[in-house]
């Protein structure tokens, strides 16, 4: 019979731990098409259709206005606001209410018995109700608790204006990605025309070329040496049109255009070179006083320095102030309602022993904060310099890239008058046009870079392409700010945009 008890409260426990496992069930199939189509729809809506051929400057305004990552750090931002609404109220008193019903199954009863004798003194008697309601509404104010609540409050605050630094360093790096594949891309539009074109007349003469030697027609060796060249031209001309091919993908990304979707963008007549109208220890002033990862250094500093505040405070008796209301429907109470109040001081002693050590602690972290801000700041300056001499450098390939594809260009036109005369054959013609579509692209290919380190100088020196307050989201207001900046920034004029 024991035996059989036993067993039952074993299978019993068995049953019950069986219950309590956690087990998790994989996601079904169907439920991830369903979020993926959910998502294929809210990337992209709610986006300005496209009107017309994009400018640098749109094409800027719409990765900020649509980046999926830029929208991310605008979510971040207005989290961070909430925490710090949400940390102000640690500053407020605590109050509590309670409210309840209590019961027993029979008398609570007492009676009373003599120290001296041990006899009892007093017959069974009780002053409380079997059944009864209570409530209560106390509020205890700590001054200690309300300072630490203040200080760790303004670290919240410190924490949003990171969030808002850090969204910064995100438009600059956004608007820096774009330039560069944008010019990249208005160079896909120039030359991907004349690479198709080219090798279609390679691939013909190719076809001609075998035509003839099926035929027997002329020295074979010859003629394979004439298709292994225009095969290597078709190589060549491939790897041209492969490296541009992907500019405008990315460019697509980057403004969250559904890839697949034709665009067009604004290509200028002429290829103008920028200047630097502002000297350079103008931008490393700029660059330490305004760069977004410096700045998040400082906060990060205040922080600090406001932990150690916060450990001090701690040393501190704390001071506590209570007042609350009662209410009990116990018939033997004279009184059923009635309120209190009182004051209190209280210190936890061990805080004094592990005072110091929290503050030393606090202190390192402070030291730790300006040494990394002062080795950022190195970092910071070195990549200004390199940002400079990338430029210079730019400048000097581009010009020497735009002699070059001048002169290969009148090389074809001398080329072609000959082979039109005869002068010449077809092969000598294409390597001619295959050299100068190399230096058009070498030469569009360093236009790009030299816009691109031109770019990156303010972005190196801080610089915000955007006022901190638009009156609009506007597509053509951001775009307008952008422009606006820009010629700024061109006239030597590093004043923040209004």
């Amino acid at each position: 019979m024991k035996k059989s008890h036993k067993l039952f409260g074993v299978s019993l426990l068995a049953l019950a731990v069986s219950g309590c496992a956690v087990t998790s069930q994989p996601i079904d199939r169907s439920v991830s098409e369903q979020r993926a189509q959910s998502d294929l729809i809210n990337m992209f809506k709610d986006q300005e259709p496209l009107s017309g051929a994009l400018t640098l400057h749109e094409t800027m305004a719409r990765a900020v206005k649509y980046n999926l990552e830029a929208r991310l750090k605008v979510m971040e931002e207005a989290l961070a606001e909430r925490q710090v609404d949400l940390a102000s109220f640690d500053m407020l008193p605590r109050m509590a209410a309670s409210a309840g019903y209590a019961g027993r199954n029979n008398v609570s009863a007492s009676s009373s018995q003599s120290v001296d004798t041990g006899t009892q003194s007093l017959e069974p008697s009780t002053s409380q109700d079997r059944d009864r309601g209570v409530a209560d509404l106390t509020m205890v104010w700590n001054v200690l608790d309300f300072g630490v609540s203040y200080v760790s409050a303004k670290q919240q605050a410190d924490q949003r204006l990171i969030v808002q630094e850090r969204r910064r360093k995100v438009i600059h790096t956004i608007t820096q990605d774009v330039r560069s594949a944008y010019w990249r891309a208005v160079a896909a539009d120039r030359l991907l025309g004349k690479i198709d074109t080219l090798m279609t007349r390679v691939g013909q003469a190719r076809d001609n070329s075998r035509s003839m030697s099926e035929q027997r027609i002329g020295d074979p060796i010859q003629a394979l040496s004439y298709q292994r060249a225009l095969i290597e031209a078709t190589r060549q001309l491939e790897q041209q049109r492969r490296a541009l091919s992907l500019a405008k993908t990315e460019l697509a990304t980057l403004i969250n255009l559904p890839l697949g979707t034709p665009f067009t963008l604004v290509s200028p007549d002429d290829y103008q070179i920028p200047e630097l109208k502002v000297e350079l220890a103008s931008l490393e002033q700029q660059a330490l006083a305004n760069r977004p990862e410096l700045r998040e250094q400082d906060y990060q500093t205040r922080i600090s320095a406001a932990e150690t505040r916060k450990a001090m405070l701690r040393l501190l008796p704390g001071l506590e102030f209570s007042a609350g209301g009662h209410y009990d429907s116990n018939s033997f109470l004279v009184n059923q309602s009635w309120a209190d109040y009182g004051v209190k001081v209280t210190w936890n002693l061990f805080n004094v022993l592990s005072a110091p050590a929290a503050i030393d602690a606090a202190k390192a972290g402070q030291d730790v904060a300006t040494a990394r801000r002062q080795a950022l700041s190195i970092a910071v300056l070195a990549q200004l310099y390199v940002a400079n001499a990338n430029f210079n450098e730019a400048q000097r390939q581009f010009q020497t890239s735009q002699e070059l594809a001048g002169l290969d260009t009148q090389i074809v036109e001398q080329l072609r008058n000959r082979y039109q005369a005869q002068g010449i054959g077809e092969l000598e013609l294409i390597q001619g046009e295959l050299n100068a579509l190399q230096a058009d692209l070498r030469r569009d290919l360093s236009y790009a870079e030299m816009r691109n380190a031109y770019g990156q100088l303010y972005s190196s020196a801080g610089l915000d392409p955007l006022p901190r307050e638009l009156p609009s989201t506007e597509l053509n207001v951001i775009t307008q700010a952008f422009a606006d900046s820009e010629t700024r920034w061109q006239q030597g004029n590093l004043a923040p945009s209004e």
